[in-house]
């Protein structure tokens, strides 16, 4: 939060406190019960910010990313301006070609300014293994953001690794390529705009353009629309894309959930997969839970 917005938070609160004492004068049409609500809401955000944001659902990025759902259901930007904010950050404070860096200051805006909506560093360390433990050289990663996740997998790639990002906002594409480039890994990352349940549009590209043939994927990672996990990894598997010892790893399996997706592999498990389940925690906090699946294809 801004000096700005705390100062606001902290004006309301204290406002709706004097007006409950009666030192202002209350409005008849404003009900005294929301008056109060509004008061202890604006000073536990206040209060929250001041002691270094510990309360998650209190961070004040966190709010307007709820307030925001609409438009971020719609374009997977919260409408905030953080986006665009976070890539700015970066391109004004990282070391050009330092992908470390760029990761890391990522990772300072996600706890100290704004939430964003990345894998983030605990979980990024469940991705980094599984791609060390994979041997990847060919991945696809569904939901790009703001590049985040495709620097933690170029990183971890050797020098003829690639990753193909596919991302449904033009926007976050842009911004990912930015951050991406910035931080020196362009020549190992493709964004493509789009979706896999476009009709086969996004599906033929990574055929055509990007080299996507039957045995040739070694890695997913999901972290997109989650009621389009199962559905998105059908489709790969339809087009025989994926090979055995092929990687997927699934990210908000329990929050905000794929519950089908969840129950595909325990189905499957021993089968055609074999799955890994790793507690952890929503990005930049420690108090909501998550899990993030590590599920490698068998036969």
């Amino acid at each position: 939060m801004d000096r700005t917005t705390l100062a606001v938070a902290g004006f309301l609160a204290i406002a709706a406190g004097l007006s409950l004492l009666g030192v202002l004068p209350r409005l008849a049409w404003f009900p005294q019960w929301l008056v109060a609500l509004v008061g202890l809401g604006s000073a536990a955000v206040a209060v929250n910010e001041v002691l270094g944001k510990p309360a998650f659902f209190l961070r004040w990025s966190v709010i307007r990313m709820g307030l925001g759902a609409r438009n971020l259901l719609k374009n997977w930007q919260v409408g905030d301006g953080r986006e665009q904010k976070v890539a700015d950050f970066v391109e004004s404070n990282a070391r050009a070609g330092d992908v470390d860096h760029a990761i890391q200051l990522i990772d300072e805006f996600g706890y100290r300014q704004s939430f964003l909506m990345n894998v983030g560093d605990e979980k990024g360390e469940i991705l980094d293994a599984a791609l060390r433990r994979s041997g990847a050289k060919r991945v696809l990663e569904l939901g790009a953001y703001v590049g985040y996740s495709a620097l933690r997998i170029a990183r971890q790639l050797p020098s003829d690794g690639h990753v193909y990002s596919v991302e449904f906002s033009a926007a976050n594409a842009a911004l990912a390529r930015r951050i991406i480039e910035h931080a020196g890994m362009g020549d190992r990352s493709t964004i493509v705009v789009g979706h896999l349940g476009d009709g086969g549009k996004t599906l033929e590209y990574l055929r055509e353009k990007c080299g996507f043939a039957p045995g040739t994927l070694d890695f997913v990672f999901l972290d997109h629309d989650k009621n389009a996990y199962l559905s998105d990894l059908l489709l790969l598997l339809d087009r025989g894309w994926l090979h055995p010892g092929s990687v997927v790893v699934a990210d908000n399996v329990r929050f905000p959930g794929a519950p089908e997706y969840r129950a595909y592999m325990k189905e499957q498990e021993g089968g055609r997969w074999q799955t890994r389940e790793h507690e952890s925690h929503v990005e930049y906090q420690s108090l909501v839970p998550d899990l993030v699946l590590d599920s490698t294809l068998i036969g």
